[in-house]
């Protein structure tokens, strides 16, 4: 099999890149990846050129940005719409969902409060119509171990002083990349099609994360500062995806336990 990994420069695309057991292209936009290609998703006539020089069998679809609406949503539709014989995993997330005490099945349906669950909502849905086929694995917050994933940087920044403060009433459910990225792979030679959820089994709020992170790297945990924030629980209920992997989907205090 050829593998195309979008978004290869970041903490989940380099995980792929590293674990992956196929012939693996790497696409980038701006940070350029040993062995890659540059792809723009926000321009489907770059997509398809890019497509057809490669002729992958499978793509994994990481590449998004928060603040960009072209990016995150149209760029995942150009790669569905230019592709019809690839089979196409899309990340997404748990932000398609709105706060709630209980937690989200895949049969949900989205009901975004930010505009990057809306985009990424927006995603979903045409790539739904556009690719029968493909698989939609929402995940929640991505934690690597080697210092570069967004929270452990926020634990240094933090801790060192840095002004900020961990949300003790934003509550997600934690992935480490590692196992994201084999549940990825699995999905992608699987026959599961339409909605996976691929988060950890344990909600954390943001705060007892950065704890778990601090604890691990040798920082103090107290150190950090912390404020109620916004209320904002969202949690996946993984379970379904769970049964059909064999990657095994690790709580928080087990993968960050030093």
């Amino acid at each position: 099999m050829r593998l195309l990994v979008t978004g290869a420069a970041g903490l989940l695309g380099r995980e792929l890149l590293r674990s992956a057991a196929y012939e693996v292209v790497p696409a980038y936009h701006s940070q350029p990846v040993p062995g890659g290609v540059r792809l723009d998703v926000r321009d489907r006539g770059n997509v398809r050129e890019v497509i057809r020089a490669v002729r992958p069998d499978g793509i994994i679809h990481t590449a998004y940005r928060q603040d960009d609406w072209l990016t995150t949503a149209d760029g995942a539709v150009n790669v569905a719409l230019e592709s019809p014989g690839a089979r196409l995993v899309f990340v997404s997330t748990d932000a398609v969902f709105g706060p709630r005490t209980t937690p989200y099945a895949e049969h949900e349906l989205p009901c975004p409060t930010t505009p990057y669950g809306a985009a990424k909502a927006a995603a979903e849905t045409a790539i739904r119509a556009v690719a029968r086929r493909a698989v939609i694995a929402r995940t929640s917050l991505i934690v690597g171990s080697d210092g570069t994933s967004e929270e452990e940087q926020r634990v240094r920044r933090l801790t060192a002083g840095e002004p900020g403060a961990f949300y003790t009433e934003n509550i997600r459910c934690p992935v480490h990349v590692s196992d994201l990225a084999s549940a990825l792979l699995e999905l992608l030679v699987g026959e599961v099609d339409g909605i996976a959820h691929v988060a950890g089994p344990q909600a954390l709020s943001r705060l007892e994360l950065g704890r778990l992170l601090a604890i691990r790297d040798g920082l103090d945990p107290h150190a950090l500062p912390s404020e109620p924030g916004p209320p904002s629980e969202i949690r996946l209920d993984s379970r379904r995806t769970q049964e059909l992997l064999k990657t095994r989907l690790r709580p928080a205090g087990e993968f960050l336990s030093r």
